[in-house]
C-alpha cells in the first residue's frame, strides 16, 4: 500500500475550476495513438493543473482542473493545440498504422 506525504506548511489546494472535453475519433486505434502521443505531455505546473485522460470505444475523454480560470484556459489551450497537430497527423498519415 502506497503512503502520501504532504508538505503541512502549505495547505492543500482547491482546484475549484475544472472542464471536461470528448472528442469521438470513431476508432479505438486511432484514440489510443492519441492517447499514446499526448499522454507523455504533463502539465507545466502540476501544483496548480491536473489533467486526466482516458480512452475507451473510440473516444478520448480529458478532465481538467485548475485553481484558477487563467490556469485552466491555458492548459486547455495547450492541449487542444497538440491535441489538433495529433489528429491531423493522423487523418492525413495513420489510416492502416499500428502502434
Amino acid at each position: 500500500m502506497a503512503s502520501v506525504v504532504a508538505d503541512r506548511a502549505d495547505p492543500p489546494t482547491e482546484l475549484e475550476f475544472s472542464c471536461d472535453l470528448e472528442v469521438d475519433y470513431e476508432s479505438e486505434e486511432h484514440a489510443s495513438m492519441v492517447y499514446a502521443a499526448l499522454a507523455v505531455d504533463k502539465e507545466l505546473q502540476p501544483d496548480k493543473v491536473k489533467r486526466q485522460m482516458t480512452h475507451s470505444n473510440g473516444k478520448l475523454a480529458v478532465h481538467f482542473e485548475a485553481v484558477e480560470a487563467r490556469f485552466l484556459r491555458a492548459s486547455f489551450s495547450a492541449f487542444v493545440d497538440v491535441l489538433t497537430l495529433a489528429t491531423k497527423t493522423i487523418e492525413e498519415f495513420g489510416y492502416g498504422m499500428e502502434l
